[in-house]
This record gives structure tokens, sequence and C-alpha cells, in this order.
């Protein structure tokens, strides 16, 4: 499966502003620099059912009830940057759950391994062995 970039989404993302409460100065109280991202997942046109239900499932912490995800910048001092953040943190959620986790190989203790531990469980039992009272 392919992964997603923002790119191929773009007409579908929606960016909001709103005041910030990071870093501004005296500017912070008048300018309108955080910005929420906004993309419907569950309508998109821009990826496959197969890709929504994964979506769906690994990005439930950031959607809504109605399946809209919901992302927010506020870190930088201007409306641009918090922008090209939150298109930054769409790419890595995006990466992080079209990624394909490698699958576990079971192995088996070595030889050495299992018979150093049935040694070590005889010499547990002497040593208790010789705890014991003789009557």
């Amino acid at each position: 499966m392919t992964t997603l970039n923002h790119h191929h989404l773009t007409h579908e993302l929606i960016f909001t502003t709103s005041r910030s409460s990071g870093p501004g100065g005296q500017n912070v109280n008048k300018v309108n620099s955080k910005v929420t991202l906004k993309w419907d997942v569950q309508q998109s046109n821009a990826i496959s059912d197969e890709q929504r239900e994964i979506l769906l499932v690994k990005l439930k912490t950031y959607l809504t009830k109605e399946g809209v995800l919901l992302l927010s910048a506020q870190e930088k001092r201007s409306q641009l940057q918090n922008k090209e953040e939150a298109l930054q943190k769409l790419d890595q959620l995006l990466k992080k759950a079209f990624a394909i986790r490698k699958a576990r190989k079971a192995t088996k203790p070595s030889k050495a391994a299992t018979y150093k531990r049935i040694q070590e469980k005889k010499q547990r039992g002497e040593k208790k062995q010789w705890r014991k009272k003789i009557d």
C-alpha cells in the first residue's frame, strides 16, 4: 500500500485560525496565529475504502465522532509557519498509520540456554534440600 501524502488531499483540508496561547509578545492578543487543520476522513475521496478503515482505527484519538480529523499548531509566531507545522504533523500521522510493522519470528531458546536453566533449577533445589530438618 502506498503511503498517503497531504499533497493528494490539499483540496479536502480546511484551515481555521484563532488566537494562539503560544509566543508572540504584545502581538499575541491581536493576531490569529493558531492554525487548526480539519480533514473529513469519513467522507474523503482522496483515499481508498481500505485506507479509510485503517485511518479510522489508527487515528481514533484525533477524530471526532463524525470522523473528522483535527490537528492544531500554535508553536510558531506566524500563521504561515503554523500552517506548515500542521501539515507536517498530518504527514507524520499518515506515515505512522500506514507503516507496516515487521512480523515477529518465533525463536527457540538455544540448547545451552535450556541446559543452563535446568542446572540452575537443580542447584536451587539442592540448596533448599540442605535447609530441611532431618528427623
